[in-house]
């Protein structure tokens, strides 16, 4: 990998384009490299992983509104369309990227990456597979366009912190899909240079998306992000510029919207003709909640087994979570959101909501992507009261390993203290979830395709199932006709109230 120092020039300096964080990115994405098969075959696990939850989520209400958004449109005429997740006729694929990235969100219950920003990486599948499938590409090229597309939003994610100036995560999602594409499409490094530009310009929003009374639009955001990256592609490939240097500019978004005028960040790029590996270095999720609450699940779900009379409110003068700044600020008491300890709040509320997350996970020893968020779960008196009792501190050896770059010690869980009425305390602690690379169980293809058949189980027939599956596993090899199967069609609702289209 080759550090670039990323800073703020004035328009004086003439910042050549070369010298510019966007170009770069650029380079490697125009770059045709080898997939290595451990690679490869993480792809694959991922594909089947935003199936899974995809599927899980077609008859909630944000995925079947975008899915009725986007059937509206018709199939461009420069292609061949792209498939809707669910149902088997084509539309256009910015649309069929923003149904698909609604459906892939919505339960957040994808892969994940943790740095100095928050990512969804998976979420750069969708706009790259529609515009794949459009284009009549190939499984291979497919293939190096999602491996771009995990490299540059990982690469992005390690380097520069969005949240920190409350700037959403997806402004390296649109970047990165963009590039991806560059990549599937085998545009020039100045049409994918002119693409990112305009799709970081695009995709920039705040972060109140996810604070307070966590609305719809949190699934709806990087499916947008993902459109806008097609659209971007489009409108370079037609000769339309950026604005430029769209990170360097004094206007521009680091100057404006992160560090400020004297920022430098070190984002860290492959070399020429080095193989692309971001994408191992993520991990999905076992549990549909929160990343960063994975462990704890894992953590509660074990004490209740082990310490019953944890369950019961009575027996609990108080459990304290000592974590990461992030879980402590974002999903712990520390948001100071009275939102995150009201059992009437909504589901998108509750899963970036700690201390009901453990609270759940403590008294049925499990989790489930339906039943733990149910109103009549979230309202039930014994788990109000216990949900009371648990708060979060930040503890700094927990932030510090949040943000370590060494894989081995890199930790998303934490220590709880449970004091009991009796004066005894039971502490313990998880670095990180079961599932994780490094956890108690780690993730491999038989549970990718596990995950995908439970989720599946109740939505798609026994022969959709095992028709997908062979596809997706497949899917280096997939031929242009064969990759709208990587889409399923189930019996689901496509209506919603009727909008504009």
């Amino acid at each position: 990998m080759k550090s670039h120092d990323v800073r703020v020039h004035p328009s004086s300096d003439n910042l050549p384009r070369e010298a510019q964080l966007a170009w770069k990115i650029a380079e490697v994405a125009s770059e045709q490299v080898q997939v290595t098969d451990a690679v490869a075959d993480m792809v694959v696990n991922r594909v089947i992983d935003n199936a899974a939850v995809a599927v899980a989520s077609l008859e909630r209400g944000p995925v079947v509104a975008a899915r009725a958004q986007a059937l509206q449109h018709p199939v461009s005429r420069g292609g061949a369309g792209s498939t809707v997740f669910g149902v088997g006729e084509p539309t256009s694929p910015e649309w069929a990227a923003w149904a698909n990235g609604v459906a892939v969100r919505e339960l957040d219950y994808h892969d994940t990456f943790l740095a100095a920003e928050y990512s969804h990486p998976g979420d750069n599948v969708p706009p790259i597979l529609a515009v794949a499938q459009h284009a009549g590409r190939s499984g291979a090229e497919l293939l190096k366009g999602i491996v771009t597309g995990y490299e540059i939003q990982i690469e992005l994610a390690k380097a520069i912190s969005l949240h920190k100036h409350k700037i959403d995560h997806v402004a390296h999602l649109g970047p990165s899909a963009a590039a991806g594409i560059g990549t599937l499409l085998g545009l020039g490094t100045e049409t994918i240079f002119q693409a990112i530009g305009q799709a970081l310009h695009t995709t920039t929003a705040t972060r109140q998306s996810r604070k307070g009374e966590i609305s719809t639009w949190k699934a709806h955001a990087p499916a947008f992000a993902g459109k806008m990256a097609v659209e971007a592609v489009d409108r370079a490939m037609r000769g339309q510029t950026s604005p430029t240097p769209i990170y360097e500019g004094e206007d521009g978004v680091i100057a404006w919207l992160l560090d400020g005028p004297d920022a430098h960040y070190e984002v860290s790029l492959p070399e020429r003709g080095e193989a692309r590996r971001a994408i191992l270095d993520s991990y999905t999720k076992e549990h549909s909640a929160e990343y960063q609450a994975q462990a704890w699940i894992d953590l509660a779900r074990r004490l209740g087994g082990e310490h019953p009379q944890l369950k019961d409110p009575q027996n609990i003068v108080r459990a304290v979570l000592h974590t990461s700044h992030h879980t402590h600020y974002v999903i712990g008491s520390g948001a100071n959101d009275p939102q995150k300890y009201d059992p009437t709040a909504s589901r998108e509320t509750l899963d970036h909501s700690i201390p009901y997350i453990f609270t759940v996970a403590l008294q049925d020893c499990s989790w489930h992507h339906v039943d733990s968020y149910a109103p009549e779960r979230a309202g039930r008196a014994d788990t109000v009261a216990l949900w009371n009792k648990v708060t979060t501190v930040e503890d700094a050896e927990w932030t510090r390993r949040y943000h370590s770059n060494d894989i081995a010690e890199k930790a998303f869980g934490g220590r709880v203290e449970i004091d009991l009425a009796d004066g005894t305390r039971i502490v313990d602690e998880i670095a990180v979830a079961d599932a994780h690379p490094l956890g108690a169980r780690p993730f491999a293809r038989a549970d990718y395709v596990a995950k995908f058949r439970m989720l599946a189980d109740a939505v798609l027939t026994p022969a959709e199932i095992e028709r997908f599956l062979d596809t997706a596993q497949r899917l280096p090899e997939l031929t242009a006709g064969e990759l709208a199967g990587l889409n399923v069609t189930a019996a689901i609702t496509t209506h919603t109230s009727k909008g504009i289209f």
